[in-house]
């Protein structure tokens, strides 16, 4: 996913004689989210490319994104010639030091010798481990260098060393107390998706007959519809995901780096338990929540490694039985009236019934994303692409994107938007067109920028400064402007 320039332009040439499918999008920032959602709906690295100058800054956003929630893309960019690099040339910008905080690693491409083991390491980078986002810049003169060379297969650094395994003796002492617990819970993360882990964490909720909960990226990793299924935490959570967080007495928390949008204050996160943190990252390891029992590993290994050595199921029935009251206690519900417009949890809802089971769904960023969350019922994972970490409004449609690229020919796709959130990417929908991709769009469209006002409603006396929108565009009357239906 790419849009063409000058210093990228000898790239571009090499694809003209390429197999590689290129998808031209309409904004550089779209590339990031469309190659981000390929990634993680594939769990292989999407490719973004941009020219130098402003074409590496409008990737910015993309690439800050995948940071944050993990999620691995190879950014190309287009650099002027080495001989011009410092002297401010036309379209120069220090790509390296701007992405050096957003990306899992970035390299400057100084030989045309060297240039495809380079691009092969930053792929691998970003493919393996804890995913993330890695970036290469190419300056003009070596892209238009020639070499016999022929690079091999990606591979990470000899020095780059991946968790697999967590110790045995610690495993062994996080079994017992999770085996020895009267309330235990699951909380299960993004991680749990990128390890491909999802079948083990459901094989040890199963078999041992412990509730599970998910934070927002770890949607998918757990059937929703399951009896044990608590479904998602956090300040957006269920009510009694949150109650059986408070109430536990052992945590097992899989592949999540308990971010404030999850725990609120640290001080009153789960205040009765132990924790037991599995993540393949040692640096996630007591960062926020302290971890009782740190297991470094990937999750699908340690899951694995937990499972074989439980001693014993926990006796948890009362607790089990407790987790299902609440579930009855504190639905997830809202009002109706004939006489008022359709609510957009109900849209979410008759969009779900009306899409097979394992429909992919995308959103921007507000209380449409929400509301997209808390009333889809998600059975499977890779299903629910959205922008947790860093909130990046606009992310909905150019996912969508990349999503339909990624996903199998009978899958369906569905984008729940904010007329805030469309606005600020919707001329993608002229990339949609064109490639003629099946995409339904829903946009839930409130005349504001939902959230914040809410939040201005809740904690600056109703003041409604910049929220809301005097007038909008007619989306429907749009779409076809672009060449899409609209209704």
């Amino acid at each position: 996913f790419g849009v063409q320039g000058g210093a990228i332009m000898p790239v571009y040439d090499a694809l003209y004689h390429s197999d590689l499918r290129h998808v031209t999008m309409a904004h550089e920032q779209g590339a990031a989210h469309a190659a981000d959602a390929f990634g993680v709906v594939s769990g292989k690295p999407g490719i973004c490319m941009a020219t130098s100058g402003p074409g590496a800054t409008n990737l910015v956003t993309g690439l800050a994104d995948a940071i944050m929630d993990s999620d691995p893309v190879l950014a190309l960019t287009g650099q002027v010639p080495t001989d011009f690099v410092g002297n401010d040339a036309f379209q120069e910008t220090d790509t390296i030091g701007v992405t050096g905080p957003i990306t899992k690693a970035n390299f400057f491409a100084d030989d045309p010798e060297t240039v495809g083991e380079t691009v092969g390491t930053a792929f691998a980078l970003a493919r393996d481990g804890r995913q993330g986002p890695t970036l290469v810049d190419l300056p003009k003169d070596v892209t238009r260098g020639e070499t016999d060379r022929r690079p091999g297969a990606p591979r990470t650094p000899d020095t780059y060393e991946i968790p697999d395994e967590a110790d045995p003796d610690a495993v062994d002492e996080a079994a017992r107390a999770l085996a020895d617990a009267e309330r235990p819970l699951i909380l299960s993360g993004g991680g749990v998706i990128r390890a491909e882990a999802s079948p083990e964490l459901r094989r040890f909720a199963t078999e041992y007959e412990i509730p599970v909960t998910t934070t927002m990226p770890g949607i998918g990793t757990f059937p929703e519809d399951h009896e044990l299924a608590l479904q998602v935490a956090g300040m957006h959570g269920t009510g009694f995901a949150n109650s059986a967080i408070t109430h536990c007495d052992v945590l097992l928390g899989v592949g999540t780096r308990f971010d404030d949008r999850l725990t609120g204050g640290i001080e009153s996160f789960a205040p009765e338990a132990e924790v037991i943190h599995v993540d393949i990252d040692p640096a996630e390891i007591s960062k926020n929540i302290h971890a009782d029992y740190p297991l470094v590993g990937d999750a699908q290994t340690v899951l694995s490694q937990l499972y074989d050595a439980m001693p014993h199921a926990p006796d948890a029935g009362a607790w089990r039985d407790q987790c299902a009251e609440w579930k009855e206690e504190y639905p997830l519900s809202y009002d109706m009236p004939d006489d008022a417009p359709l609510k957009p949890q109900y849209v979410v809802e008759a969009i779900d019934e009306a899409t097979p089971d394992d429909t992919i769904v995308t959103t921007g960023v507000g209380q449409h994303q929400m509301w997209a969350m808390q009333f889809w019922t998600y059975r499977h994972p890779r299903t629910w692409i959205s922008s947790h970490g860093l909130g990046t409004m606009g992310y909905g449609l150019p996912s969508a994107i990349g999503a339909r690229l990624a996903a199998d020919d009978d899958q369906s796709v569905v984008c729940f938007d904010g007329d805030g959130s469309f606005l600020m990417t919707q001329q993608e929908l002229s990339v949609a067109v064109r490639e003629d991709l099946d995409i339904t769009v829903a946009i839930l469209n409130n005349g504001a920028i939902g959230m914040v006002r809410q939040w201005q409603d809740a904690f600056y006396g109703q003041r409604r400064m910049a929220s809301e929108y005097p007038w909008i565009p007619e989306f429907d009357r749009l779409a076809e402007a672009f060449g899409a239906r609209g209704f």
